[in-house]
């Protein structure tokens, strides 16, 4: 048999749910620097399936095992993809814990809608898995932080989606900060703007047969089926849901704060957060916002998140800039841009590749270095550190710092655009009670996140 048939012959049925052949897919206890990596992905969208698939390409004796999904139509298209790519069919199966049972599994990739992530995470620790989770890590302050505990307490390695925490040019930008040639930072300001269209919720009706609505739900409440939250083939409206997502800005910032952080030094929380927003441009019915403006006090400086809709004259960066680390957007019109005010000089910054220049004097360029898209560095970094047991690059402690401005800013808009002043060490809002409910987050009987992990 060559290598081929023998990949082929991978996928055997057992109790209606179909597991990768222990031939391809069995190995020790122990992973050395040249063992297999056995994954497994749970949520097949677009975005999970594109990079695991990428990374199982790119990386060596790496492999894809089960796939997971409570769509029947995303979960039969992932297995057909993988084994169009790779010449074997993974497994499939519906419930998240057959993976987590499954010993022959290492590391287990998440891309579930957002309410999903940190539940799915760390039960994956608890079972012994090493986790990649998408952005943004959670939908409340949390569960985030019961993710760092569960990372800690397991000894697992958890890497974010935040991809730009391997970027080069994110390194080299921190690198020119700290060398002291920007000056003093006092104001920086992030940008997070992305295509929208007017949301309008569909009638509901009884749930498709292609559908696990209540697995779907899991620690959301339970409410009536919508085509408009969740759909067959597409991603769905679910990110206009406040239950489901913190919007655009999760969807979009989550990025942008991130690398905005790990460029500056990776900060403490802020001491306070300001956040307005509302369905401005197209007056759409989704809860989560079209447009919004979130402004951060760190004490020393003031950090802005500005975002909306994006225009034919606002878009990222195109594939032709994503990959050639020669070539730089046209800042005034990227969509996605960081700015950081230092005494010395403006530092744009670009998180889709895009590189960095810092302006001087008469609009003269005085440093500047290119970059390309990431990916492949943050999937190479994460079964790199599946081998050495490093921390990697998108420690979990930080993105959760991260995804608590996201957080923060969301809850600063809901509870009326105001002001809120934050403890950093208990990471409470002071003296707001509806702030603080928001933060802790509420569960469903069955699915909550425990306070001891």
């Amino acid at each position: 048999m060559d290598r081929r048939d023998f990949l082929r012959a991978g996928a055997i049925g057992v109790a209606g749910v179909t597991f990768g052949s222990r031939l391809l897919f069995g190995k020790s206890a122990i992973i050395g620097a040249n063992d297999k990596i056995v994954l497994a992905l749970i949520g097949c969208g677009g975005r999970g399936l594109d990079c695991i698939i990428n990374c199982c390409k790119t990386n060596e004796n790496v492999a894809i095992k089960t796939v997971c999904d409570v769509n029947k139509t995303k979960l039969a298209n992932a297995a057909n993809r993988v084994e169009k790519t790779f010449n074997y069919r993974p497994g499939t199966t519906e419930e998240m814990q057959d993976i987590f049972d499954d010993k022959d599994v290492d590391a287990v990739w998440i891309a579930t809608p957002e309410h999903w992530h940190m539940l799915a995470a760390i039960r994956a620790c608890q079972a012994g898995k090493d986790v990649y989770v998408e952005k943004n890590l959670s939908v409340n302050i949390f569960e985030s932080r019961k993710l760092v505990e569960a990372a800690t307490k397991y000894n697992r390695i958890v890497q974010a989606g935040l991809q730009n925490r391997s970027a080069s040019q994110g390194f080299s930008a921190r690198e020119y900060i700290q060398s002291g040639k920007l000056g003093k930072i006092a104001l920086v300001k992030t940008y997070f703007m992305l295509g929208g269209s007017k949301f309008t919720e569909a009638p509901t009706t009884s749930v498709p047969a292609w559908l696990n609505w209540d697995k779907w739900l899991g620690p959301a409440p339970m409410r009536p089926y919508s085509p408009s939250i969740v759909s067959e083939h597409g991603r769905g409206g679910w990110q206009n849901y406040w239950e489901y997502s913190g919007g655009l800005l999760d969807d979009e910032a989550s990025h942008t704060l991130d690398f905005t952080r790990m460029v500056i030094g990776d900060p403490p929380h802020p001491k306070a957060v300001y956040g307005w927003g509302g369905n401005y441009t197209y007056g759409g019915k989704g809860e989560t916002l079209e447009a919004q403006s979130v402004t951060f006090d760190f004490g020393e400086y003031v950090l802005t998140a500005d975002g909306g809709p994006s225009y034919k004259y606002m878009q990222k960066a195109p594939q032709e800039i994503r990959n050639d680390a020669k070539r730089f957007p046209n800042w005034r019109n990227y969509s996605a841009r960081v700015e950081i005010y230092g005494t010395e000089g403006l530092m744009y910054l670009g998180r889709h590749g895009g590189g960095w220049q810092v302006i001087g004097p008469n609009d003269r360029i005085v440093a500047e270095d290119g970059a390309i898209f990431p990916d492949n560095a943050h999937q190479k970094n994460f079964i790199e550190c599946l081998r050495s047991r490093k921390q990697p690059n998108g420690n979990i402690e930080e993105c959760h710092r991260s995804a608590t401005l996201v957080n923060m800013g969301n809850i600063a808009c809901r509870v009326g655009n105001k002001q809120l002043l934050f403890d950093g060490k208990t990471e409470k809002f002071i003296g707001n009670k509806q702030a603080n409910i928001l933060a802790r987050g509420t569960y469903r009987k069955g699915y909550e996140v425990p306070e001891n992990v």
